[in-house]
């Protein structure tokens, strides 16, 4: 059991002390949840801009020809057609195809490849990854060696923009190297907010500088994960641990886009099969019918009170202004009477909350690919 003396720190943790942070425990890390306060730091993300510290995120570099290593092999995203300085989402699957963890790869070089996956999850994921390739491959996980910060918000490029002037170049889901405040560092345009963002991996020991330099401006303020998990909610994004787990397929969590079955990879038979025999669960949103807001393992309930399923994420969502959630219900009860509009309850039996089933993506007026 993890005690508060084993919990790992960020490089930025006294700074998050400094701000009066409230921290806790998360995959592992003491990291901030809020520092003025969740509504006020979501407000700031939507309208102007927040940074965060995601410094926990682990980081791999992989060298070799993506099928030549195996490594192709290894994750449900299609490797060898990605352009140059280009990023793609995918997932590394167990053989039973449940999802080992969720992950960004980018195509730094022909053969070079960098990693970065969730950051309670990195020592499993990195010996599932040595293990499957093949020996001609180089791995190094250099998780320690980078800090990471996420600038999100609308007015994130306009603040970028005063240290890297040709930071507008960069598309959505691109990414390439600048000279930020003396170091040569990746810049992605990428985050987990559903705004206009930037992820920038610092070095290590001297990231507390770009923490401090990028919070010099009035538009910018810190924001926890408190703030993340509401907007990352209101986008139906997933969180490893709750929409995915090992035994939980991007099938039955609405991923398959992001699964390329054109290709062979691991866990693919099992993927096949549930496709052939059909799907048992599969991820559904819904939204309360008050400012009630489910949590995470409530049971999901049909009008009959008859229970279908299990919440795997829930907040009340600013935007939307009620409760909202994801959920994991029997497919056979969903094709029957689970359309989008249909009523539905969460909680527990002695205290039914009303809901009705919505789209899984909640908000759609953000910045994101402005």
């Amino acid at each position: 059991m993890l005690t508060q003396e084993s919990l790992k720190r960020t490089p930025l943790y006294d700074e998050h002390v400094a701000l009066k942070a409230s921290m806790v425990p998360f995959g592992g890390w003491q990291m901030p949840v809020q520092y003025e306060g969740i509504l006020a730091e979501y407000t700031q993300t939507r309208q102007a801009a927040t940074l965060f510290d995601t410094s926990h995120m682990g980081e791999f570099l992989i060298e070799g020809d993506c099928e030549k290593t195996g490594f192709e092999h290894i994750v449900t995203m299609r490797l060898n057609d990605m352009p140059l300085k280009t990023s793609r989402y995918g997932m590394l699957l167990n053989e039973q195809g449940g999802v080992i963890d969720d992950l960004i790869v980018f195509r730094i070089a022909r053969d070079q490849w960098f990693c970065v996956v969730n950051g309670g999850t990195i020592d499993k994921d990195a010996r599932h990854i040595k293990e499957k390739l093949r020996p001609s491959a180089k791995f190094s996980n250099i998780s320690m060696d980078l800090g990471k910060l996420d600038l999100q918000g609308p007015l994130s490029r306009d603040i970028l923009k005063q240290y890297i002037p040709t930071i507008e170049k960069l598309n959505y889901f691109a990414f390439d190297y600048f000279d930020l405040l003396g170091e040569n560092v990746l810049v992605s345009r990428t985050g987990y907010t559903g705004e206009l963002g930037y992820e920038i991996f610092f070095p290590w020991d001297k990231i507390v500088d770009c923490w401090r330099t990028l919070l010099t401006h009035k538009e910018v303020k810190p924001a926890g994960l408190g703030a993340r998990d509401v907007l990352r909610l209101e986008m139906g994004y997933s969180l490893y641990g709750h929409e995915l787990s090992d035994t939980i397929t991007p099938l039955e969590a609405g991923l398959s886009r992001f699964v390329d079955f054109e290709k062979d990879f691991i866990g693919k038979p099992a993927l096949l099969t549930q496709k052939e025999q059909g799907i048992p669960r599969r991820l559904i949103g819904f939204t309360s019918t008050s400012r009630k807001s489910p949590r995470a393992d409530n049971p999901l309930w049909s009008a009959d009170k008859k229970m279908i399923g299990t919440v795997t994420s829930g907040s009340f969502s600013p935007a939307v202004g009620t409760g909202i959630g994801l959920g994991l219900i029997a497919s056979a009860a969903s094709e029957a009477n689970f359309a989008k509009g249909a009523k539905i309850f969460f909680g527990e039996e002695n205290n039914f909350n009303e809901a009705v089933i919505s789209e899984r993506i909640f908000y759609k007026k953000g910045s994101l690919k402005h």
